[in-house]
């Protein structure tokens, strides 16, 4: 018997094309939540603000704080602007993936829904948020990766907070002293990035979160 006829006689498979198509795709796996945190005035608000603009696919959950806006920041894209009412409700309502008191004065913290909801999806996820915030996430979510940004030296981080201007010489002192205990925390991190150039330091963040640089960057931000 040839091998052409031994072909013609074997079953056709029950299985058509019409079953296949209908198979539903796997489910994206949970993504990798990627926290980045740093000292005061060392630009993680600006390296986060690249990865929006430049990094789409990214997902930056949003912060609520019950500080008063600065120029140019706004509500549900920059931070959730609650009253210090509303921020004891949602801590109460275990609605905090991690909370904070920053500066001795105004409260962060970091809803959790949207957080679990992102990452359940398989969509990369970042949070800025500050040291306390860092520290309280990774008892909360251990297998999270963490990122410390840097500043290329502390005189550079203090021209920084200076050349802010929207603080005053008793809150830079502050916030300066808040940046020593800071800088002393980096051997907590997985991976400290110096932040030496925005562009730079924003590619090799989401390269550390496994994603293509470059390719997939929009010109521009």
């Amino acid at each position: 018997m040839s091998a052409a006829s031994d072909l013609t006689r074997r079953p056709h498979s029950s299985r058509g094309l019409a079953d296949i198509s209908a198979t539903p795709a796997p489910a994206a796996p949970p993504a990798r939540l990627t926290v980045l945190a740093g000292p005061t005035a060392v630009g993680k608000g600006t390296v986060s603000a690249d990865v929006r603009d430049r990094y789409p696919q990214v997902w930056l959950s949003v912060s609520a704080t019950t500080r008063a806006p600065r120029p140019g920041e706004v509500h549900g894209v920059h931070y959730l602007f609650v009253s210090p009412e509303e921020f004891d409700r949602m801590v109460a309502g275990g609605q905090m993936l991690e909370w904070a008191v920053v500066h001795g004065r105004n409260r962060y913290g970091t809803p959790r829904g949207p957080v679990d909801e992102h990452l359940a999806a398989g969509v990369p996820t970042l949070l800025e948020i500050d040291l306390q915030g860092a520290r309280q996430v990774r008892e909360s979510m251990p297998e999270a990766q963490f990122v410390f940004l840097a500043p290329p030296s502390f005189e550079e981080l203090e021209r920084r907070l200076v050349g802010r201007g929207t603080e005053d010489a008793e809150e830079r002192e502050r916030r300066l002293a808040t940046a020593r205990v800071e800088l002393a925390a980096e051997a907590e991190f997985d991976v400290t990035i110096v932040n030496d150039d925005v562009r730079r330091a924003t590619d090799e963040l989401v390269g550390f979160m496994g994603l293509a640089v470059g390719r997939n960057a929009q010109v521009g931000g």
